[in-house]
């Protein structure tokens, strides 16, 4: 928990410096929807309307889909076809935020743009439908993980009382993977609320705007808006310089931000009854002659939930292959890049493969660290507040991990652009996912391993290593995978601390002013030149490959994690 704690106090205490080099009227800040700096009015009223709306938008559609799809993966489906169908959904992880956001400016911004009968199609709905494809993945494989640890002799006692595969799953398998499928929900919630890229595309970012009444709180929802993220991400925090009213309103926002997440955390973890009881069972016996319908509705819901993110992929892959077919020629991943937007990507491709393997050196003990220290070590409340902290260092929008990078490696340490110092930033991103499912793993353990493990009189490094590990190693490769495949998308906080689109060498020789050139920040800095032919091609082939790399990387670890998923050994 030491990195998870340091990474919120570096944060906390940038942007505590930044609120203190100027005056914060909180009280407009988070009731006042009117900024304006000029005239000096900085409410964020409407940013904050904004946010939520997206993201409770992203979870209505995400998290029904999401539950029913890794329900029929866990419950339905033959172990063969269902790990096949699992690694579809979990590629959906891979593709980067940047490519997100493409997508939703070549795809959702249209479809919102006919349904709304406006023009450009930028809006609240737009980002809402791109997040909530974004966080689906997650939900769907953290929740797979949680439904898988529940023993077999559950399902085998609900069986025998002659209930029906929708009434086994309701009173016997949910109630005991709640723990592990509420930390899906709650990861996802947290990258809803911190992801800035995709949004920032997407969003159209208009201040001030705030419905006065229902039917205008409908007609916002097609219409341009504006969240916490996108505010933070745009060209404001450049301009307000590092102290001053504007500076520190801006901070400010950075507060609410985590402050937002911790409360949906709270919310999240509050304590719920896990006990079974006999009602459902009195409910069905009430209505037994609707019992086979209800339960063959169930069954096809559940696995129709299933072709959605496979309609997804493919459609991804389609318009990636389409618009991305230089990544075919085999030259365009083994020659350097020349000019504004002409070569390859050789060494793009170098830079994020030392990053993403420096972060996950680093992030993978740190994370299972922590998410041991949460799952057996801390008592019920002290895990409460130390899951608080995890989730909030995921949600923070990485645009502060970049600035607080920047101050901290880049100038206070002296290192310059440094691809140590991207991978060090990247590291809060991966450890909160890590900690998070290895900490449900563990709980959704079954009482007679740990009990038969205090028998044998065990202490307790040899519980953790003979019992804990074999258990959760599937959970935390899947959290690993999961914030690599975030991790390899992200943009903001390797601009400011690690890369350069154009000078550095395929790999550095040293760490101070030793810059990379990334596949993330390439894509994103072609993608501004949206006029030229030549950018747009690049950027669309770097995306296919950024893609191609995570996918097969995600597919390796996938099988691994396979190979080992369910085995019992002790050493």
């Amino acid at each position: 928990m030491f990195s998870v704690a340091l990474a919120l106090l570096v944060l906390i205490g940038y942007l505590a410096t930044g609120i203190a080099s100027g005056h914060v009227d909180w009280l407009a800040l988070i009731s006042d929807p009117t900024w304006s700096p000029v005239s000096g009015a900085f409410g964020a009223l409407a940013m904050i309307y904004g946010s939520v709306v997206v993201c409770v938008l992203a979870l209505v559609l995400a998290v029904p889909v999401g539950w029913a799809a890794a329900i029929a993966l866990s419950e339905y489906l033959p172990p063969r076809l269902a790990r096949a169908l699992r690694l579809s959904v979990e590629l959906l992880a891979a593709v980067p935020s940047i490519v997100y956001g493409l997508i939703g400016i070549m795809v959702i911004r249209p479809f919102v743009a006919g349904l709304g009968d406006v023009p450009g199609g930028d809006s609240l709905l737009a980002a809402g439908i791109v997040l909530a494809v974004m966080i689906m993945p997650t939900i769907v494989a953290v929740s797979v993980d949680a439904l898988a640890a529940v023993p077999d002799r559950y399902r085998e006692a609900a069986y025998s009382l002659g209930l029906t595969r929708r009434e086994v799953i309701r009173s016997a398998v949910l109630p005991r993977a709640r723990a592990g499928m509420r930390a899906g929900l709650l990861l996802g919630l947290a990258r809803a609320l911190g992801e800035a890229i995709a949004v920032f595309l997407v969003v159209g970012r208009a201040d001030g705007r705030l419905p006065e009444s229902l039917g205008e709180f409908f007609s916002s929802l097609v219409h341009p808006g504006q969240t916490l993220t996108t505010k933070l991400t745009g060209p404001e925090p450049m301009l307000a310089g590092t102290s001053g009213p504007h500076f520190a309103a801006l901070c400010g926002l950075g507060i609410l931000l985590l402050v937002l997440v911790a409360a949906a955390t709270v919310w999240g973890t509050r304590r719920t009854s896990s006990q079974v009881t006999n009602r459902g069972l009195r409910a069905h016996q009430a209505s037994a002659w609707m019992r086979i319908p209800r339960d063959r509705l169930a069954t096809m819901l559940r696995l129709g939930a299933l072709l959605l993110p496979g309609a997804l992929l493919v459609g991804m892959l389609a318009i990636l292959v389409t618009r991305g077919s230089s990544a075919f020629n085999p030259s365009f991943w083994f020659s350097s890049s020349a000019g504004a937007a002409g070569g390859g990507v050789r060494d793009q491709i170098l830079g994020t493969l030392l990053l993403l393997a420096t972060t996950a050196l680093i992030a993978l003990p740190l994370g299972y660290g922590a998410g041991v220290l949460i799952g057996t070590h801390a008592s019920t409340k002290t895990a409460r507040v130390l899951e608080t902290l995890t989730v909030a260092v995921g949600g923070t929008p990485t645009i502060l991990l970049g600035l607080a990078g920047y101050v901290l490696f880049s100038t206070t340490m002296g290192w310059g652009r440094s691809w140590l110092a991207g991978a060090i930033v990247l590291v809060p991103v991966v450890v909160p996912v890590i900690a998070l499912t290895t900490a449900g793993r563990i709980r959704s353990m079954p009482c007679g391993l740990t009990e038969s493990a205090l028998a044998l009189g065990l202490t307790r490094p040899q519980y953790i290593r003979s019992v804990v590990i074999p258990y959760t190693w599937p959970a935390t490769l899947t959290g690993l995978l999961l914030g690599l495949a975030r991790a390899a998308g992200e943009t903001a906080p390797l601009i400011f601390t690690a890369t350069v689109f154009f000078g550095a060498p395929a790999l550095p020789t040293g760490i101070v002013d030793s810059p990379v050139q990334a596949l993330p920040t390439h894509i994103f800095t072609l993608s501004q030149d949206s006029g030229a032919p030549e950018a747009v091609a690049q950027a669309w082939g770097s995306a296919l490959v950024l893609v191609l790399i995570t996918a097969a990387l995600l597919s390796l670890a996938v099988a691994l994690r396979n190979r080992f998923e369910g085995a019992r050994w002790t050493t």
